[in-house]
């Protein structure tokens, strides 16, 4: 075997052990496990004791996912961002470098607030009743 090769062995070795070891857990379960279907009453909802009053799997308003994609989005460029703040000030030591990545970081935040800005005019923040001015 190469010298290459030998490095990644143990990784290599790691990932059969990992995956015999899930394998051999499915089916154990598999064997092992009990049979058939559950109790309906057993997919119903606990209320304190009480009946449910209504279905316990009701919907959301897609308002809630347009929020969590936009968190996720704006948490991604703090992410971004960050390494770059602390980065930054010696960058300033070296004027064309410093400038360039000035530059393109005030690119990347402009980009964002032109999406920020487009999120705002469809109206993905307004959660109450549309307001004529």
């Amino acid at each position: 075997m190469s010298p290459e090769f030998n490095q990644y062995l143990p990784i290599g070795m790691l990932i059969v052990i990992a995956l015999a070891f899930s394998a051999g857990l499915l089916a154990m379960s598999t064997l092992l496990g009990q049979k058939g279907r559950r109790p309906a009453i057993k997919d119903t909802a606990y209320e304190c004791g009480m009946l449910p009053i209504t279905a316990a799997h009701t919907r959301f308003s897609v308002k809630f996912y347009v929020v969590a994609m936009l968190f996720v989005l704006f948490d991604i460029e703090v992410v971004f961002l960050y390494p770059w703040a602390v980065v930054f000030k010696s960058l300033l030591k070296e004027p064309e470098t410093g400038t360039l990545v000035f530059t393109s970081m005030l690119a990347f935040v402009g980009i964002l607030f032109v999406g920020f800005l487009y999120a705002l005019k469809k109206g993905a923040f307004d959660w109450g009743p549309r307001r004529e001015s």
